[in-house]
């Protein structure tokens, strides 16, 4: 089994979340940057930033990002981009810790998307990401991230899934099963994925994602604890929309105090 966001898994994410609108979730993330900041928006810390699909978007949009991730292997496919294009003049990635991260700089805006935030599975990692992100944001900055809604997750529970990719020399087979752990708070997704060419199998690989979801009063309570004021949360991608029972993802707004 590898690691959590290995080589291998790393260089078939975005193929894998082709079909995931970043373009749409940018578009909500400036609504609410106009709708709730009290100030204008231009410097953006993306934690948990991935391959940079939303730090490379918001980057076209005109604002300075800073993408920071803990895998090398998921940042060194940023950072070809980044490499390939001279026109992201104000956008860059490093490696770190998003428990740790101190960049040394104050942003007017974080972002901990993709359900990031639920990678940081215990009591002490949740509140040590929120801290760290509130000590890189100035006074009255926004902090926006999506998470898993808890009251959906125990309603629905996870089910299996499987998705066919086309590739140029084939495709790509994945597979992800999930087991709760309500005890918890947790779900552990194993991702079982399969690269093929001319019907032969060329790689094969295995992950286990452990993913924490999130109920509404220990979110206020986390945040408060870190320096933040619980703006609102809504549903994801349905932002206008209360989360409920069949609202699996759910998006936050907090202001840091």
């Amino acid at each position: 089994m590898s690691s959590t966001f290995g080589s291998a898994y790393s260089g078939a994410y975005d193929l894998l979340y082709s079909d995931k609108d970043y373009e749409a979730e940018c578009d909500l993330i400036e609504s609410l940057f106009h709708r709730y900041s009290k100030a204008p928006v231009s410097t953006i810390l993306d934690l948990g930033c991935g391959t940079g699909n939303h730090a490379f978007a918001m980057s076209r949009r005109g604002y300075d990002v800073l993408g920071i991730d803990r895998s090398e292997d998921m940042l060194a496919v940023a950072q070809d981009r980044l490499r390939s294009r001279s026109d992201y003049k104000n956008l860059r990635f490093q490696v770190g810790d998003i428990r740790t991260e101190n960049s040394g700089q104050r942003f007017d805006a974080a972002l901990i998307m993709f359900a990031v935030l639920g990678y940081q599975v215990t009591n002490e990692d949740v509140f040590s990401t929120l801290k760290a992100a509130r000590s890189s944001l100035k006074s009255g900055a926004l902090l926006i991230f999506d998470v898993w809604y808890g009251p959906a997750v125990l309603h629905e529970k996870p089910s299996d899934r499987v998705k066919v990719i086309p590739t140029q020399a084939g495709k790509i087979l994945r597979v992800a099963s999930g087991q709760l752990d309500v005890a918890r708070h947790v779900c552990d997704v194993r991702f079982r994925l399969w690269r093929l060419a001319e019907g032969q199998i060329v790689t094969e690989i295995e992950e286990t994602h452990r993913m924490r979801y999130f109920f509404p009063l220990e979110l206020a309570f986390f945040l408060n604890r870190a320096g933040f004021q619980l703006v609102r949360i809504g549903a994801f991608p349905d932002f206008a929309k209360d989360p409920d029972e069949s609202t699996w993802s759910t998006m936050v707004v907090a202001e840091a105090m």
